[in-house]
């Protein structure tokens, strides 16, 4: 890089990226590792795996860093239908590992493409959101556009890997910052509360309950003609939503999801069954108290109570170890993460680069979100890292080029 373009790279969010990291690798030291430890860069263990990574990761960042930030943009396209194709490849090529089809081994290395094609789908969308042929604002446009989403989501759903599908949900977000419609956002919620609901409720007293609220409406407004169209679409469609839950629940969903969802409702119990993970982590995080109990203290951390607790529940040693402050202070730094993000995105002159900002936003806001809601039993249990402190090489350097790819176009926009 030119000596001009590394003082304009925007080092508080390199500082961020940095302070998560190695705390990560802190708490996968602490989780994995035995009674005693020789050196905690022994890549026989983890942590000295994780080690290793992060070492990579520097030579990854130098090399993103060093392309031109046009190259991005212009070979958008090219970098999206590569990562599709890698993602089919799987199903030729891959290995399964805890029943998903989602690995490329090669010799001692293995790699995920789908942490990868993240980056891939961001910067396709953002090309075709900033091509001057493309007015977001119409259908056929945003079609276009959730097609772009929706493909490698559907892809990565047939490893089969429903985690990282849902992630790319996140998407909507940069859609909307262009200009698309808050009502795909309404109905998303409005769907998602309509779920739980008739979870809880059941369908019958759902479809009641909006009738009821539906008549209330219609009473209380003084123009009947024009609120009743609107009230009677109200009430089809809840009733339609609810009724249908149903049938996807117990047709579509498989019994280990069904569970899940139980659990998380308080429906069911199972503390030694399918709630073993969230039980334990809740245990775990609640041993933690206020202050912790230390690095390395933590009884259900040391006592390898957690199943896959340096992956996909290292947060559990967080709560742990580092009690409710070292929690928080965690969540902070990615709040403050996320806002930088966001107001790099908003500075940016050129609409690829604040959409691709967008989604990198989105993107680390959706997996942060869903993996601590999934450990502290808020949300159902899902596969889906903690981004920068889960175990794992590919989705460090997933997210690793996720992030630096912006900062690379937040440091030349000056030159937009």
């Amino acid at each position: 890089m030119k000596p001009s373009n590394v003082s304009s790279i925007d080092w508080l969010s390199v500082f961020l990226y940095v302070l998560l990291v190695l705390f990560g690798w802190v708490n996968i030291i602490s989780s994995s590792m035995g009674d005693s430890i020789e050196s905690v860069f022994d890549i026989s263990q983890p942590y000295g795996k994780q080690a290793l990574w992060i070492g990579l990761s520097i030579v990854l960042i130098i090399f993103t860093l060093a392309i031109e930030s046009k190259f991005f943009e212009r070979f958008a396209g090219l970098i999206f239908v590569f990562s599709m194709l890698s993602l089919t490849g799987l199903h030729l090529f891959g290995k399964t590992i805890s029943g998903a089809t989602s690995w490329y081994v090669f010799g001692p290395v293995s790699l995920q493409p789908s942490e990868f094609a993240k980056a891939a789908t961001a910067l396709a969308l953002a090309m075709y959101i900033s091509d001057l042929q493309t007015n977001i604002a119409k259908w056929k446009d945003q079609l276009k556009a959730f097609v772009i989403i929706l493909i490698p989501a559907f892809l990565i759903l047939t490893q089969p890997d429903a985690g990282s599908a849902i992630v790319y949900a996140a998407m909507i977000f940069p859609l909307y910052r262009e200009g698309v419609t808050s009502l795909y956002l309404s109905i998303g919620f409005g769907a998602i509360t309509i779920f739980i609901l008739t979870l809880v409720l059941g369908s019958v007293f759902l479809f009641i309950l909006a009738l009821a609220l539906g008549i209330l409406i219609y009473l209380f407004n003084k123009n009947k003609k024009g609120v009743l169209k609107y009230v009677l679409l109200g009430i089809i469609g809840i009733s339609a939503l609810s009724f249908s839950v149903d049938f996807v629940f117990y047709k579509v969903f498989k019994q280990h999801h069904r569970d899940r969802f139980n659990i998380v409702l308080g429906k069911e119990v199972d503390a030694k069954g399918i709630g073993y993970n969230t039980n334990q982590s809740e245990i775990a995080i609640g041993n933690g108290g206020w202050l912790g109990k230390g690095w390395t203290k933590g009884t259900q951390t040391k006592g390898n109570f957690v199943p896959e607790q340096h992956t996909d529940y290292i947060f559990s040693t967080v709560g742990e170890e580092w009690g409710f402050i070292g929690s928080f202070l965690v969540i902070l730094v990615f709040s403050i993460f996320i806002l930088r993000i966001l107001y790099l995105a908003e500075r940016q002159k050129k609409q690829f680069s604040r959409v691709y900002g967008y989604s990198v936003a989105s993107i680390v806001f959706m997996h942060f979100f869903v993996n601590v809601g999934m450990v502290t039993g808020l949300l159902p249990t899902v596969g889906i890292p903690l981004p920068f402190f889960s175990y794992g090489g590919s989705g460090l350097w997933g997210f690793t080029v996720l992030v630096f790819i912006f900062i690379k176009l937040d440091s030349e926009r000056m030159n937009a």
